[in-house]
């Protein structure tokens, strides 16, 4: 992100007038295909995934895009510290095979060491390399970025067997998200040691959207207001799973920025919010922005600016990150109707 790109989310975000700000969130599932390499070369050279995300930036200057040079490798990023297997399928996206296959496993699991374990240290040399080089286009790193802890322990763990953990091993449960939450916590704190341009935290957690309201007090809350604690102009959240049973207390963990999905609609989230939460989003990802004409894709986003309820901060986007298969005219036909 450029200075005037993070001027005007900041601004979105503190509530300053100011025109519509747009901005995406997009990574591997989306950058690598538009640009027409292949999600194993964007993973594996320095220099086609810098080269896709200049691309982007250049082709798109009405629209920021977050966290930028996002420095990733899909799902696997964060588990791998923790040793789960990696599997890096040619033209698919990867995934981390679980590691804890009895309850009593997690017992064993040691905090990883985000200097030195799993991907991590390819992360950080992939952004000290890209720096100077995205410093020659005005940009910098402006966000630490990690997945969430609950994510990280359905990696870890499998979904249903997390779901069902809850519920029969709760100590258990939450001595490991304890781990997770103190090894994501170091993790942020050294992309900022190591990047001093560094003004936002961003954490993408779906799982949060899979329970209900008493197991996110119990368990998702109380990790989350620690990963939100350090100070931060931006404190962006990613859940574009449902989050009726948790949206009324992002504000008070220290979220001012929340990307979600189509399950609410903007005026109920504003309203259950007091408007205190700005948000990014929200015209469907995969049924309007990738599969629908971009008439079509101007009119829902004309539909959606209209509708907005009055006071309500929006970072104009699509809910959840950019889907793959988006078009570059379809983001024209978005950004031509917001201007």
């Amino acid at each position: 992100m450029n200075d005037q790109q993070w001027n005007s989310l900041l601004d979105a975000v503190r509530g300053r007038p100011g025109g519509p700000t747009a901005a995406f969130i997009i990574d591997s599932p989306w950058l690598p295909n538009w640009r027409g390499v292949s999600i194993l070369d964007y993973f594996g050279s320095d220099e086609a995934w810098f080269e896709a995300n200049r691309a982007a930036i250049e082709r798109f200057p009405g629209a920021a895009f977050i966290p930028g040079f996002w420095a990733e490798y899909g799902m696997c990023t964060e588990p791998s510290a923790f040793g789960a297997k990696c599997v890096f399928p040619e033209g698919e996206f990867p995934y981390a095979k679980p590691i804890l296959r009895v309850d009593a496993e997690i017992d064993s699991v040691e905090e990883p060491d985000p200097s030195r374990d799993g991907l991590l240290p390819f992360v950080l040399r992939r952004m000290k390399w890209a720096q100077p080089r995205m410093a020659d286009m005005g940009h910098s790193f402006r966000f630490s970025v990690s997945r969430g802890p609950l994510n990280v322990a359905s990696f870890l763990m499998g979904v249903t067997e997390l779901m069902i953990a809850f519920k029969t091993e709760g100590e258990r449960v939450r001595r490991l998200l304890r781990t997770i939450t103190s090894f994501l916590g170091k993790w942020h704190a050294l992309q900022r040691e190591l990047f001093p341009s560094i003004d936002g935290i961003m954490i993408l957690d779906d799982i949060v959207g899979f329970i209900g309201e008493e197991d996110f007090v119990e368990f998702a809350l109380p990790c989350l207001a620690e990963l939100y604690a350090p100070q931060a102009s931006v404190k962006l959240f990613h859940n574009d799973a449902d989050c009726a049973s948790s949206l009324k207390y992002y504000p008070d963990i220290g979220i001012n920025l929340y990307n979600p999905g189509i399950q609410m609609g903007l005026a109920e989230m504003v309203e259950r919010t007091g408007g205190r939460l700005p948000l990014l989003g929200s015209i469907p990802p995969r049924d309007v922005l990738a599969s629908s004409s971009p008439e079509e894709v101007a009119r829902a986003t004309r539909a959606q600016e209209a509708s907005l309820p009055p006071g309500a901060r929006l970072v104009r986007s699509c809910a959840g990150g950019m889907p793959p298969g988006v078009s570059s005219e379809n983001i024209d036909a978005f950004l031509s109707a917001i201007s």
